[in-house]
């Protein structure tokens, strides 16, 4: 065993036991069984990838891998696939785009082989198509070929007319990658107006879409769509997010953000990584990629339908209650729009982690059960922050994590100490807190009277 291999191991145990709470990241890394966060461990350590990134990746690829083949379902007639639209948000050079990479290879590795099986098929479609009926069947073909199907699962720059058609082909489920985000949304008006952003409001509700090819009779119906979104964007165009209909039609409250708080550029690593490690990664994905598909008669997926434990399913209500409650009491219009989707949200992370910890044999997939919810609960709240520093960060505020966590506590309408209260609960001194008030007047808060004050909604 070399020195490096023994260095990695005690990192890893103590990473363990300290429940992978690695000091620049928030992401709760103990949603994913053990396997995978090992894996996630070590990526960070030889890589000095930040952990908010790999994980998040980690998570879309899991999402990926199931696609449309199972549903999770909450109560008769509300059924959640795993579909996420995800950015990974920093400035340049904080290895955004790594993190994606890494996490993908599996897909991009299947989609290579079937593109050269593609290939090799549609050569031999070409040559019987050229033949004569006669020909044909001579050499035992069908009188009428069937044009070849490539199978994949990544996509990036696309029309949605294209990617209908590419759906309509795998129905399993696709990711549109793309390494700059704001290509994808800046690009939504270039053909016609609204349509495109349309497009993927639909697609996230995996409502029907019908896309009319040009030239063409028939059109590409898609029953039941699965296309995750995944992609990195910069934080001082995160603004761009918010223009035109963007701000006011909830397109921005179903994206889940990734935004690390990174003080320092990551050093070079000395350790190499695991030969073993992409191999495991690869094996992780793959257990999900071999899961079958059942179809209808009509050639329709026939997604497994997974339900809730009792107990899983009471606390699951449980916190949405809580989240109702912040919605009501929330003064900002948007982050309330940002908490309604949260809502499926949890859902759909209940399905991601019952299927990894099925994939690392952890668990069963018979039914979502309490430990699965109790982390897509962790995973929501981390989400629930990032939401709230990425609305600071599109509005300019640019406040502290102590800040943001005191706005976030802080009720619609507040007494100077109650207020200090919860400033002192989080390590805030007093001088602090009222330095923070006086300085935010007419910007985040609006004093009443003397003493009383209420959050604006910024």
């Amino acid at each position: 065993m070399g020195e490096q291999t023994i260095v990695l191991e005690v990192l890893l145990d103590k990473a363990i036991e300290l429940g992978l709470s690695f000091s620049d990241s928030a992401f709760p890394i103990g949603i994913f069984p053990s396997e995978i966060r090992n894996i996630i461990a070590e990526v960070h350590e030889c890589q000095g990838f930040p952990i908010d990134y790999i994980a998040s990746a980690m998570l879309v690829a899991i999402a990926v891998g199931i696609g449309n083949t199972h549903l999770v379902q909450l109560k008769r007639g509300w059924q959640e696939s795993a579909m996420l639209y995800v950015a990974l948000v920093g400035r340049p050079g904080t290895n955004k785009s790594h993190p994606l990479s890494f996490a993908m290879k599996p897909f991009l590795d299947f989609d290579y082989q079937e593109n050269k099986l593609y290939e090799q098929a549609y050569t031999e479609y070409d040559n019987v198509v050229r033949m004569s009926r006669k020909e044909r069947i001579e050499a035992g073909y069908s009188e009428q070929p069937t044009e070849p199907i490539r199978r994949r699962f990544i996509v990036s720059d696309i029309t949605p007319e294209g990617l209908s058609f590419i759906h309509a082909q795998n129905k399993r489920g696709l990711c549109l990658w793309t390494d700059e985000l704001s290509a994808w949304f800046k690009n939504f008006n270039r053909y016609n107006s609204g349509s495109e952003e349309q497009f993927w409001l639909s697609v996230f509700s995996a409502k029907a879409t019908i896309s009319d090819r040009k030239g063409n009779r028939s059109s590409i119906f898609i029953k039941r769509p699965y296309i995750s979104v995944v992609g990195t964007i910069q934080k001082k165009i995160l603004g761009e997010l918010s223009k035109g209909e963007r701000s006011s039609n909830g397109f921005i409250d179903r994206i889940l953000f990734v935004m690390p708080n990174l003080q320092q550029k990551a050093r070079w690593s000395r350790t190499e990584l695991p030969e073993s490690t992409e191999g495991r990664w690869s094996s992780i994905i793959q257990q999900l990629i071999e899961i079958p598909c059942s179809k209808d008669e009509e050639g329709e997926l026939l997604p497994e339908i997974i339900p809730f434990a009792e107990d899983a399913k009471a606390r699951l209500y449980m916190w949405q209650e809580e989240d109702a409650k912040l919605c009501d009491t929330e003064p900002n219009e948007t982050l309330v729009g940002v908490y309604c989707k949260l809502e499926v949200y949890v859902i759909r992370f209940c399905l991601i982690i019952q299927m990894a910890r099925w994939a690392c044999s952890e668990g069963d997939k018979s039914e979502i059960d309490l430990v699965s919810v109790e982390r897509a609960i962790s995973l929501t709240e981390y989400f629930r922050h990032s939401a709230q520093q990425v609305h600071s960060e599109i509005s300019g505020i640019q406040l502290t994590q102590q800040q943001q966590q005191l706005l976030a506590e802080l009720p619609a309408s507040f007494q100077t100490a109650e207020a200090l209260s919860i400033a002192e609960r989080l390590g805030m001194k007093e001088r602090a807190f009222k330095d923070f008030l006086s300085r935010n007047i007419g910007h985040l808060f609006a004093k009443e009277r003397h003493g009383l004050y209420h959050k604006l909604n910024v």
